[in-house]
Parts: C-alpha cells; sequence; structure tokens
C-alpha cells in the first residue's frame, strides 16, 4: 500500500548570526531544503530567495511539503552565501546547516537549532529558525497595490520602496510576503501579487495584518517609511473605483515632528480571494498528463556495437537510456488514460535515404508514433538502435517546437483538460542553443515542461543554464520565459540510487508546474474535482 499524503506543510526559514563571508559587505545568503530518498540519498527540493547582505535573514518564500505521518522524513536546510550566478551551490560559500525530521518540527510548530558546518562544529553563533503550519485553506488572494507621497529617505534620488505583509502568530509577527523593489519612485505600483490566505491571516479575515513599507538599499540597510495595520475584512471592501487606503505611520517620526500627518499613503485597489486548484485536484477533475519521450541517437554517443557507447545494451539488457525511460515513465503513465506515448529520435541518418532526422518516430511510422505504454517505447527503442545510423548536430528545437503544436491545441479548449510533458534524453552538448532558448520561451505560455535527463560524462553546463532556476531564461531577443518549464539532471547523481529517486527528482516540480500553468491562465479542471 502506498504510503497516505496526510497533509501539506508550509515552512517558514529564518536564521540569526550568520557567518559572515563577504569582505567588505555582509553575506548574501539563501536556503537550500534536501530531502532524504529511501537509500539516505540527498536531493533538492526547493530554495528560497537570495537576501541581499543580511546576516539574520527572514526568507519570504516558503516551503511547501507533503507530510507523511508514517515515514521519517529527513530534512536538510543548507545556508549559502551567493556569490554568483550559477545553480551549483559548490562554487558558493556554506554558512552551516541543520539535519531534522519533519516530524520534529512539526511537533515543536517553531524549531531553533544552531547550524552546523560539514565537520559537525558550530557554524559560529549562527542559529536556524523553521516554523511548520498545515495548510487547511487552499485559497489564495491576489493584490494590486500602488502608493503615492511616500518620504523620500535617499539623499541621491528617490526612495525605492517594497511592502513586507505580515501575519499575526502566537510567536510575533512572521512574515507572510515581500513585494519587488520599485526603483526611485515615491508613488509607486507594484507588479500585482498573491499570497495564500494561510500564510495571510490563517483564513480569519478579521485577523490583524502588518504592512511595513521600506526604502530598499543595497547594503541591506533598509530604511522603514511607515508602518500600518489591518484586516482581510478592512482589504477586501478595495476596488478600483475606490481604493481602500491606509496611511503609513513612522512611529520615530510621529513623536519627533509636530503636524505629523502621515509618510505616504497605500492604495489596495484590488483584494480577491480565490481558490487556488492543487495539481491533485486538476488530475481528479479530468485533466490529462500526455508524455513524450525523445532519445539522442547523435553520434557522440559511440558506436552502439561498444561496450562503451551510451547506447550499447548490456547483457542484463539495460543502459541509461533505458534506465531513464523506464524510471520517469513509469511515474508518469499512471496519469495517462491511454497509455499511448509518442516516442521520437533525433540526430541520426535514417533508413531508406539517410538523410539526417532531428524528429524520427522510433517505430518508423509517421502517421502514428505512438507506442503502448512504457514496454511500448523499450521496445521500439531496441527494434530503432540497429536500424539507424548515429550521426549530429544535437538538435532540440524541433521535438520542443513539436510538442509545443500539440499544447498550443489543447489550449483551445476552455478548461485544464491536457497538459504535456517532453522526457529529452542526451549525452551532451547542444547545437542549435539560440533556436531551443527561443522555442523554451514560446513553451513556457503552453500547458508543457520538459524534463532533460543528461546520460554519460559530459558537461551538462548549458543544460543548467536551461533550467532556470536561478532567473528567468531568456530568447535569443531578449524575451523572458512566462515561467520556468525546464528540469535538468544528470543521470550520473543517481549511478547507485534506488530506481526511484531519478523520478522523484525530475518529477519533483511538474506538480507545481501544472498548477501554476492553469491558474495563471484561470483555466479550471474540467469537471470538479470534489466528491459531492
Amino acid at each position: 500500500m502506498a504510503a497516505q499524503c496526510v497533509t501539506k506543510v508550509e515552512l517558514t526559514v529564518s536564521c540569526d548570526n550568520l557567518l559572515d563571508k563577504d569582505i567588505g559587505s555582509k553575506s548574501d545568503p539563501l536556503c537550500v531544503l534536501l530531502m532524504s530518498s529511501s537509500n539516505s540519498q540527498w536531493y533538492e527540493v526547493a530554495r528560497t530567495e537570495k537576501v541581499q547582505n543580511c546576516l539574520s535573514p527572514k526568507f519570504a518564500k516558503k516551503f511547501v511539503i507533503d507530510y507523511y505521518f508514517e515515514i521519517v522524513q529527513k530534512l536538510k536546510f543548507g545556508i549559502y552565501d551567493i556569490d554568483n550566478k550559477t545553480v551549483d551551490l559548490s562554487d558558493d560559500d556554506f554558512l552551516g546547516e541543520l539535519e531534522c525530521t519533519l516530524g520534529q518540527v512539526v511537533s515543536s510548530k517553531k524549531l531553533t537549532r544552531p547550524l552546523v558546518l560539514k565537520n559537525k562544529s558550530p557554524a559560529g553563533k549562527g542559529t536556524i529558525t523553521v516554523s511548520a503550519e498545515e495548510i487547511k485553506d487552499n485559497r489564495v488572494v491576489n493584490f494590486e497595490v500602488e502608493a503615492r507621497k511616500l518620504d523620500n529617505k535617499d539623499f541621491f534620488g528617490k526612495s525605492d520602496p517594497y511592502l513586507e505583509f505580515y501575519k499575526e502568530s502566537p510567536t510575533g509577527w512572521q512574515l507572510a510576503h515581500r513585494t519587488e523593489v520599485v526603483k526611485d519612485n515615491l508613488n509607486p505600483t507594484w507588479k500585482p501579487f498573491r499570497i495564500p490566505l494561510q500564510s495571510l491571516c490563517g483564513g480569519d479575515m478579521e485577523k490583524p495584518i502588518k504592512v511595513e513599507c521600506y526604502d530598499y538599499d543595497s547594503d541591506g540597510s533598509h530604511d522603514l517609511i511607515g508602518i500600518f495595520e489591518t484586516t482581510m475584512k478592512r482589504l477586501q471592501d478595495a476596488s478600483r473605483t475606490s481604493p481602500a487606503e491606509f496611511e503609513c505611520i513612522n512611529s520615530k517620526k510621529k513623536q519627533k515632528k509636530k503636524g505629523y500627518k502621515n509618510s505616504g499613503v497605500v492604495s489596495v485597489k484590488l483584494c480577491q480571494v480565490v481558490k487556488e486548484y492543487t495539481f491533485l485536484d486538476y488530475i481528479m477533475g479530468g485533466c490529462q498528463i500526455n508524455f513524450t519521450v525523445a532519445v539522442d541517437f547523435t553520434g557522440s554517443n559511440g558506436d552502439p556495437r561498444s561496450p562503451q557507447s551510451l547506447h550499447y545494451i548490456s547483457p542484463q539488457g539495460v543502459n541509461e537510456y533505458l534506465s531513464a525511460i523506464w524510471s520517469v515513465g513509469n511515474v508518469i503513465q499512471d496519469y495517462d488514460s491511454d497509455k499511448m506515448f509518442p516516442a521520437f529520435g533525433f540526430g541520426a541518418q535514417i533508413p531508406p535515404t539517410w538523410q539526417v532526422s532531428h524528429e524520427f518516430p522510433l517505430n518508423f511510422n509517421p502517421s502514428n508514433p505512438f507506442c503502448a505504454g512504457i514496454e511500448g517505447v523499450v521496445e521500439a527503442y531496441r527494434v530503432c538502435l540497429p536500424q539507424v545510423k548515429l550521426y549530429g548536430p544535437t538538435n532540440f528545437s524541433p521535438i520542443i517546437n513539436h510538442v509545443a503544436c500539440f499544447a498550443k491545441q489543447a489550449l483551445q479548449q476552455t478548461t485544464a483538460s491536457q497538459y504535456f510533458v517532453l522526457l529529452i534524453i542526451t549525452d551532451g552538448v547542444i547545437t542549435d542553443m539560440d533556436e531551443t532558448r527561443g522555442a523554451i520561451v514560446n513553451a513556457s505560455r503552453l500547458p508543457m515542461s520538459i524534463i532533460i535527463v543528461g546520460v554519460g560524462g559530459a558537461d551538462f553546463s548549458a543544460m543548467e543554464f536551461l533550467d532556470g532556476d536561478d532567473g528567468r531564461l531568456r530568447s535569443p531577443t531578449g524575451e523572458a520565459a512566462t515561467r520556468d518549464i525546464v528540469q535538468f539532471v544528470p543521470f550520473r547523481q543517481f549511478k547507485n540510487a534506488p530506481s526511484q529517486a531519478l523520478a522523484q527528482s525530475v518529477l519533483a516540480e511538474l506538480p507545481q508546474q501544472v498548477a501554476s500553468f492553469f491558474s495563471l491562465f484561470k483555466l479550471k479542471p474540467p469537471h470538479d474535482p470534489s466528491p459531492a
């Protein structure tokens, strides 16, 4: 019997007295959350934002994880001082970590522990605090907010304002959301943002909410402009024609200055509570996940008849390509009702003309490239392999655009009925990088995600770049991806791990990608997922 996910838990992280690794300024910390799979391999679940120049950061981005009562879920929180743009944390300064279990965090509600270095010695006086809260309420609040006549805190230019929203909790105010910074503007309009209702007020419309307005300074010494308190009930009176208005009060300034009125006015134009559907809501409401496989048949893989080749099938009947297809396909096939998967190859010369093709069906049937189940994909791969000549170059964009065509057709339906997942298994370096970037940016507006599994020992830094975890991927023309849809993992990291570890790692982001796409486009499940 599969473990039952009892509930979802939201973790909020903050730190104090971190080690200072930056000369002339303070550390720029980020927190990464790792979980341990059944055989004690750690894999990354998510990261917070980076907080600039701060030794006692409060991270606004929260970790949401499934809580299984009956399993010991090991957690590792790693704190790093981010010094560069790469996704890889091994080249950033390590500030300490905490290993604990989810059970410990949940049972203490708020856990504060010293951070330790890799050799388990204390990381200076550094501590980490993790608060846990069960997510019972799946509503979110959409906000549109602007301000006017904010106090100027900068000698040169104007203030650079941002807002922080705090929820009242038994242990004090807890940060729920931080907006972006609007540069050099005393009358800012922030981009629309959303805050889960649970994070903001625990679903209680009368609970106090505190909003603080700051002037951002790059050295971390942000100046308070002013504060106001309110409730969701009061915020919901907002409309574009009559916004809900709040005076920002700076108590120090109020004490000093006779006739002080306020430090500016924050105007809420929209505060709308909407139901947020989860991944399971979409699946149970009838959304189909369509799975497509693309296999790299370029010459750099080596002659399939040679044991050194990545396409060499061992006497046991396996190679890295087959392992990746089995591992990821086995999980995804449960969410696809017809279990018919299109499977393609790219980068080979194919019979009868021996032209190079960048999207040929593994079964050589262009009008029906579907294989029955994952077994069918594996069988088609085995039959195809001796019939093609490995060649090149390594072009990804044709197959991405091929799947994007179908995803675009699915968008013509008015509900969240279909989502497409493309698994590309490759041995390395992309030749058509610019076209691939353009194809991914285009696909980011469609109901699709791309999983890239890198086999062999090549340098995969270009793949990391496509996996936009460290910032938005841009097309060659400078257009930014609407969302991050690429998940890359090198197969070599899972060489000794159990078969489910690869799938866990590559599919960890998929539920969130599916749910966030449909909510962005305001598409509901085809039928109501909640039982009558």
